[in-house]
C-alpha cells in the first residue's frame, strides 16, 4: 500500500499492491512552508493510516536536514522529529528512513536541485551560502537501499540515515550546473551556512553489495539524468 503520489510515492508504487507493508510518501513539499495546516496534515493522514491498518509496517520518510544546525530549529525538522517520536509510539513495526535531498523525475521548484536550475536558466538571481553543503542522492538509490532493508528485514523498528557518502559545498553545486548547463547563473555569495556530517555506516555494506557509487562525476550523472 502507498499513501502519496509524489516522487517517492511514484517509485515506491511496487508496493502499492503489498498488503505486509505501507509505505507512507505525503509528506509536506515545501520544507520551507510555515505554514501550520501543512504539517497538521500530514499528521492526520499518519494517524488515520495507522488506525487503519495497524497490521502493516509502516514505511515513513524523514529527513536528514535533522543534523543540519542551521535548520534544526525549522518548522519543517520539528515537524519530522515530532511525527518520528509519534511514530516510535504508535506504530507497532515500523521503518523511518532519513533521508538527504533526493533528485529525481520531479517538477517540485522547491528542491535544491530544480531551484539551482531553474534560477539559473531564468538568469533569475538567488543567494549562494558561501559555508553550506548539500548532501544529493539520485531517488534510485534511495530505493535500492530502502528496497534491500524492506525486503531483508533490516533495522525494523529503527532509524536508518539513507544519503550520499559525500555532501558538496553549495558553491560547488552551482558551479556544476553552471558548467554542464554551459550557462552562468546570476548570484550572490552570502556569508552564511554549516557543513554537517551524516552517519551512512549502517547502509555502508548495501551500497557496496547494491555497487552504488557516489565517486567523481556522481552530480554530472543526475544532471544528465533529471535536469530535463
Amino acid at each position: 500500500m502507498i499513501v502519496g503520489n509524489g516522487m517517492i510515492a511514484r517509485r515506491f508504487s511496487v508496493y502499492q499492491e503489498r498488503d505486509d507493508f505501507v509505505v507512507f510518501a505525503s509528506g509536506v513539499s515545501n520544507s520551507k512552508s510555515q505554514r501550520d495546516a501543512d504539517y497538521a496534515r500530514e499528521m492526520e493522514l499518519l494517524r488515520a493510516t495507522l488506525a487503519a491498518h495497524p497490521e502493516r509496517q509502516l514505511v515513513y520518510f524523514s529527513t536528514c536536514s535533522i543534523y543540519d544546525p542551521t535548520e534544526q530549529s525549522g518548522h519543517y525538522v520539528q515537524h519530522k522529529l515530532r511525527v518520528e517520536d509519534y511514530i516510535r509510539r504508535s506504530a507497532a513495526r515500523f521503518y523511518i528512513f532519513r533521508v538527504s535531498n533526493v533528485v529525481g523525475p520531479s517538477g517540485n521548484p522547491n528542491t535544491i536541485f530544480n531551484y539551482y536550475i531553474n534560477h539559473i536558466r531564468a538568469s533569475t538571481n538567488f543567494d549562494v551560502w558561501a559555508h553550506a553543503s548539500r548532501n544529493l542522492i539520485d531517488l534510485d538509490d534511495v530505493f535500492a537501499v530502502a528496497d534491500h532493508i524492506l525486503k531483508q528485514g533490516l533495522y525494523r523498528n529503527q532509524t536508518t540515515n539513507i544519503a550520499n557518502k559525500e555532501s558538496y559545498p553549495v558553491l560547488a553545486v552551482v558551479k556544476t550546473i553552471e558548467q554542464f548547463l554551459q550557462q552562468e547563473g546570476s548570484y550572490t555569495l552570502v556569508e552564511r551556512g554549516s557543513s554537517f556530517d551524516i552517519d551512512v555506516s549502517a547502509i555502508a555494506g548495501i551500497l557496496e553489495e547494491l555497487q552504488i557509487g557516489f565517486g567523481p562525476g556522481y552530480l554530472v550523472r543526475l544532471l544528465q539524468k533529471y535536469s530535463g
